[in-house]
């Protein structure tokens, strides 16, 4: 486990580019998976699909698969009604990504937990239903048994996805700071009217270094920004360079959100992803992949 990670991060400090996945529940979805009201939570008792997504982003070039495990936590599962299923659900989720890996015959195939602050949403919804509360405790209870499960069952590191409301990430870093693994963080985020890049969140209007900021007090390996429009990673990534100066993480989003399904009708062509992915390599990303709606074909066109 750790000769992989190592090997990786001395690939990236030579300042070479790892290619990362693209995005899963989505790809469930694109495949037929039904999506609940954990969203895509449930979806990891479809293994064979969700295991040959996984391989599939590897023979498309992936270097890191990422865990079907953003939208299955305790909290999300409860709201499916699946919370006694946690234990199941998470490890067909880990366990389609190592079956993967070793079908693929690549030893080398890291394995990122993924980890989120994620809220259950209400059916048509495009944000957490404000009428849902979750105390501090119980979301930094629901963020630790997830990354010490994933730990537990194999992964390489813990990935940190969709963070962008400032007082959950607290949360978050403080539950995931001493489990035993290497830690990533990536951000969403959108654009105001006038212009600034913002935390994707509605309540309040919270500019990205200030964001960046809360993670002054963590020791984590790479920062980034994901499930973010493709038009804004430029700007993001030169923000993200005036604060930190370790290896740089860029997985966009593209097409649309009505919640619990995912709209695929303007996904970006792989021909415009593979352009931007260059740009954004110039640019100093050195780990680039995709989120929602994008798919093994979009990560199969990039040539970097």
């Amino acid at each position: 486990m750790y000769s992989r990670y190592k090997k990786l991060m001395k690939k990236l400090k030579e300042g070479k580019t790892a290619i990362l996945d693209g995005g899963v529940g989505t790809e469930l979805e694109r495949r037929g998976v039904q999506m609940d009201a954990s969203w895509c939570g449930s979806a990891s008792l479809n293994t064979k699909i969700l295991t040959e997504i996984h391989l599939d982003y590897i023979r498309a070039g992936s270097e890191i698969i990422t865990t079907n495990t953003y939208a299955s936590s305790r909290l999300m599962l409860n709201a499916a009604g699946l919370g006694n299923s946690f234990s199941e659900i998470n490890a067909k989720a880990v366990q389609a990504a190592k079956d993967a890996r070793i079908s693929s015959g690549r030893d080398d195939i890291l394995i990122a937990g993924s980890v989120s602050h994620r809220f259950p949403i209400a059916d048509g919804d495009k944000k957490s239903d404000p009428k849902i509360k979750v105390s501090r405790d119980e979301l930094f209870n629901t963020c630790k048994e997830m990354a010490t499960f994933l730990v537990k069952n194999g992964c390489d590191f813990i990935l940190l996805e969709m963070m962008y409301h400032p007082d959950r990430m607290q949360v978050v870093f403080e539950a995931v700071k001493e489990v035993g693994l290497p830690v990533w963080a990536g951000f969403s985020l959108r654009k105001t009217r006038d212009g600034r890049i913002v935390s994707l969140t509605d309540e309040k209007i919270i500019p990205l270094n200030e964001l960046l900021y809360l993670t002054k007090d963590y020791d984590f390996d790479v920062l980034g920004i994901m499930h973010t429009n493709v038009e804004l990673i430029t700007d993001c990534i030169r923000i993200l360079k005036d604060f930190y100066d370790g290896p740089i993480m860029v997985y966009p989003d593209s097409g649309g959100w009505l919640s619990p399904n995912w709209d695929f009708s303007s996904v970006i062509s792989v021909e415009q992803f593979s352009k931007k992915a260059i740009e954004w390599k110039g640019e100093g990303a050195r780990i680039i992949g995709g989120c929602c709606g994008l798919s093994p074909e979009h990560i199969a066109n990039l040539s970097l």
